[in-house]
């Protein structure tokens, strides 16, 4: 029997190498007949505790699992076993499978990691690229407004042009220029609102 079940069960270890074992059990004897890859450190002969699948609902027509297990080291498996049977469909042996979950569990940490929502960007690195800051501070404004930089009037201009100026994005080397394209203006139409936002109240407007 173990010759000829032994092919299969090399052929699903070889295919999840090194993540999986595959165990072959005597159901009369609860003795494991052949183990390949023992990430359990099992061997022939040893106990193999057969009982927990009655804990078990079958998924299939004498199948169970996946179910968890756990190594001694702590590291976690999916299991799943079937019952194979004779001719006259008394169980002849159970093929379990026992995969290590370390390497998937580390790389859906990963991507969970990509995929986690966007957090605010802490200060500290907009000090260090105040380019952030003003991409960050001429989208928010535009979608406060419901509108485009195109659709922007000559108040909302000197309105986002005054944010900036707080945000100290105009002491910074060659802002102006960097701020024109960021608000899709001249450079000359942003000298201009900068001088209005920065005016004095009660200062009369230049004829």
């Amino acid at each position: 029997m173990v010759d000829r079940l032994a092919p299969v069960c090399e052929a699903i270890a070889r295919l999840l190498s090194p993540h999986a074992e595959v165990v072959l059990h005597d159901p009369a004897t609860d003795s494991v007949l052949a183990v390949w890859n023992p990430l359990s450190r099992r061997t022939v002969g040893d106990p193999s505790l057969l009982g927990e699948l009655d804990e078990l609902t079958p998924v299939g027509a004498d199948v169970y699992g996946p179910y968890p297990k756990s190594l001694p080291d702590g590291r976690r498996l999916s299991s799943v076993s079937a019952v194979i049977r004779d001719s006259e469909g008394r169980p002849e042996a159970v093929l379990c499978v026992n995969v290590d979950r370390s390497a998937f569990d580390a790389a859906a940490r990963v991507l969970a990691a990509f995929a986690a929502p966007v957090t605010e960007q802490p200060a500290a690195l907009f000090a260090r690229d105040w380019t952030e800051q003003l991409n960050e501070t001429v989208a928010n404004f535009v979608r406060d407004r419901g509108t485009t930089l195109d659709g922007l009037s000559k108040s909302d201009r000197q309105e986002l042009v005054a944010q900036l100026d707080s945000a100290g994005v105009f002491a910074q080397r060659r802002a102006v220029p960097t701020v024109a394209r960021a608000m899709g203006v001249s450079r000359s139409a942003v000298y201009q609102l900068l001088a209005l936002t920065r005016k004095e109240p009660g200062d009369a407007d230049p004829a």
